[in-house]
């Protein structure tokens, strides 16, 4: 888990030489931030505020910025509309491509008077039938939502309309609540499956067996098999069954079938996570383990070595 940090604040803060008492604007989109803290109490001065791309599941700890005018969190794995009532110079809020499902939760931005700006596209409260309409009569302040500029007509007839929309809005978020209860109970069933299978998994060798098992030793004696026969991989075989393993394994990953839903992103996130760190451990230990130089032939002959960075004797 990623945390808002000082240091982390503070390397994003070199436009404002590094000050965050200051500072009115800082990007922290990508940074892999699970939970939105500590910003309201290091940065009280923001007005722009990045944070698209990143795991943050809920809006929180940005109530008492009373400064900020725009807030970006596309990408993220939000489900609710919530806590930016104190966040009273609001102009712009961004919520692109996130897990919004409960749309009446866009009634907490009532008392955000200067909202202009809202995006909800690709969330799943965009599906809902009266979407637009709902919202629209909710927020009267709204100037443009999902990049669409409101005309005064739509406006007028959604509020006219807003009794009959608020029952499908209602009845719409009551059926996707169902799906999303049984989309978290699947995966964390499927979670807890993975787990007990990478717990059971074993990685034996070519012909499924331990070698350090003394149950297989008794019994290939016992059925006059002698393993001393069994045929050896050289390290380049190893590594190309290792390199093929792992091919089937992401072939496996990224063509089995999921729901776009917050934990499939987060899963999919900690597999590349994963994956990355394996790359990096084994560029170490090949860097690490460089190839000895031979200076001198069995016969004698000195060979020239020239290559950088080689240190050579001082001179006589």
């Amino acid at each position: 888990m990623v945390h808002i940090t000082e240091d982390l604040v503070r390397r994003r803060a070199e436009h404002n030489n590094c000050e965050i008492f200051s500072l009115e604007e800082i990007s922290l989109h990508q940074q892999e931030i699970e939970k939105i803290q500590h910003l309201d109490k290091w940065c009280k001065d923001l007005k722009i505020l990045y944070l698209q791309n990143n795991l943050i599941p809920k809006i929180e700890n940005v109530g008492k910025l009373k400064k900020l005018e725009y807030l970006n969190l596309a990408l993220n794995n939000i489900e609710k509309i919530e806590n930016l009532e104190g966040c009273e110079s609001l102009q712009k809020l961004d919520l692109t491509v996130n897990f919004v499902g409960e749309l009446s939760s866009v009634e907490s931005l009532r008392n955000n008077i200067h909202l202009q700006e809202l995006f909800l596209v690709g969330n799943p409260c965009t599906e809902f039938k009266g979407y637009r309409p709902f919202v629209l009569a909710t927020l009267p302040q709204l100037k443009w939502l999902d990049g669409k500029e409101v005309e005064r007509t739509e406006r007028i007839q959604a509020l006219q309309d807003f009794p009959v929309v608020k029952q499908l809005v209602k009845e719409e978020e009551k059926s996707y609540l169902v799906r999303r209860m049984k989309e978290k109970e699947t995966a964390q069933r499927k979670l807890e499956e993975k787990e007990k299978k990478r717990q059971n998994e074993k990685k034996p060798g070519f012909d499924g067996r331990w070698y350090t098992d003394i149950n297989n030793t008794i019994n290939d004696r016992e059925n006059g098999r002698d393993s001393s026969n069994c045929i050896s991989m050289d390290p380049v075989q190893q590594e190309n069954v290792k390199i093929a393993s792992n091919d089937d394994e992401d072939q496996e990953f990224w063509e089995e079938p999921c729901a776009f839903t917050p934990e499939s992103r987060l899963e999919t996130h900690k597999y590349i996570e994963e994956k990355r760190k394996a790359r990096e451990i084994k560029r170490e230990s090949k860097e690490t383990l460089k190839k000895t130089r031979t200076l001198i032939t069995a016969e004698g002959r000195v060979l020239n070595v020239n290559e950088p960075k080689y240190v050579y004797g001082k001179q006589l």
